[in-house]
């Protein structure tokens, strides 16, 4: 009955995501995100109630993004502008502000607990601003969303809430499937190296130790004490592979690389994970929730794990996503 309920709930998430009409009456809510992780949930939460416009798309790097003339126009005409905040937009920022005074502007990370966020040492107080790769926080986020688009599309606010349920029940799945593909790798092996510390969250939900060659954002540089001190950490632990982003240069990493060949330990490159930016549109690493299954997969995969079968639903949902028949 679990089961049941489960995949009924994830088709439910599906037609949201595919934006199947729910009789909306008044025209959809012109919605301009700054990331596809934002414009992606907006999507399935709002359906046929908002009309979504990402400005960040596959392989972009928010940290070092800036604004075009034709940027500011897009986000100047939105009916609801929805941004990450927590200085992850880094140079946008100052336009998202300027704009607030003319636009509803909506931060999707206002409403999580200031105790939950992560500040890493080094940071001061500016706080990780990789949310969504923790699913459950990312619930805060979503519900933050919901209620911003029904303040704008009142007449479709039963049917937004009736997707936002369906799109948390799929956020529930997927978290669980995550934290059972990150455990199947062995315990000595679970660290997560890659390009800047953007797994942070990642890493407390799963249980895995995460450490970033740059800071939180990618507008820093690694120092060459910084580059010896992981490559000591990786030949000590003996792990086996680290990992390259596709909105991150690769550079640094195969640095790392030889740094341990140096050394005598021979590390691979394990894969490209998706870090602030989704993957190609009509895939499932395209979609929020398909970039993060992506990421743990190839993750133990390369760190010797044993990689369990996708929950049925969550398989569904993501089959659908990619445009795959069932």
């Amino acid at each position: 009955m679990r089961v049941h309920r489960a995949i009924l709930a994830m088709s439910a998430a599906v037609l949201a995501w595919l934006g199947v009409p729910c009789a909306d009456a008044a025209p959809p809510v012109r919605v301009v995100a700054t990331t596809g992780m934002i414009a992606d949930t907006a999507r399935a939460i709002g359906g046929s109630a908002v009309s979504v416009t990402a400005l960040m798309g596959e392989g972009v790097d928010p940290h070092l993004y800036k604004a075009s003339p034709g940027d500011v126009r897009v986000m100047a005409g939105a009916g609801l502008l929805l941004w990450n905040g927590l200085h992850l937009e880094g140079r946008l920022g100052e336009a998202i502000t300027k704009l607030g005074s003319r636009v509803p502007v909506v931060c999707v990370t206002d409403s999580i607990p200031q105790d939950r966020l992560l500040r890493p040492a080094g940071a001061g107080s500016v706080p990780d601003p990789h949310v969504w790769f923790d699913l459950a926080l990312w619930r805060f986020a979503c519900e933050r969303i919901r209620d911003a688009i029904i303040e704008r599309a009142p007449d479709a606010a039963d049917a937004v809430r009736t997707r936002c349920a369906a799109h948390l029940e799929l956020l529930d799945v997927a978290a669980s499937h995550v934290q059972a593909v990150v455990v199947s790798v062995p315990a000595d092996r679970r660290v997560l190296v890659t390009a800047h510390d953007a797994f942070g969250y990642f890493g407390r939900a799963n249980g895995i130790a995460v450490r970033g060659i740059q800071g939180l954002s990618t507008d820093s540089e690694a120092s060459l004490r910084e580059l010896n001190a992981l490559v000591d950490l990786i030949v000590e632990r003996r792990v086996p592979a680290v990992f390259i982003e596709s909105s991150v240069p690769r550079k640094a990493v195969e640095a790392l690389v030889e740094g341990c060949s140096a050394r005598g330990h021979a590390v691979t490159i394990g894969g490209e994970l998706l870090s602030d930016a989704m993957g190609a549109a009509g895939t499932e690493q395209g979609t929020h929730v398909g970039m993060v299954v992506h990421d743990a997969e190839v993750i133990a995969r390369a760190l010797g794990g044993n990689v369990p079968a996708r929950p049925a639903a969550l398989a569904a949902w993501l089959d659908a996503a990619a445009g795959r028949a069932p």
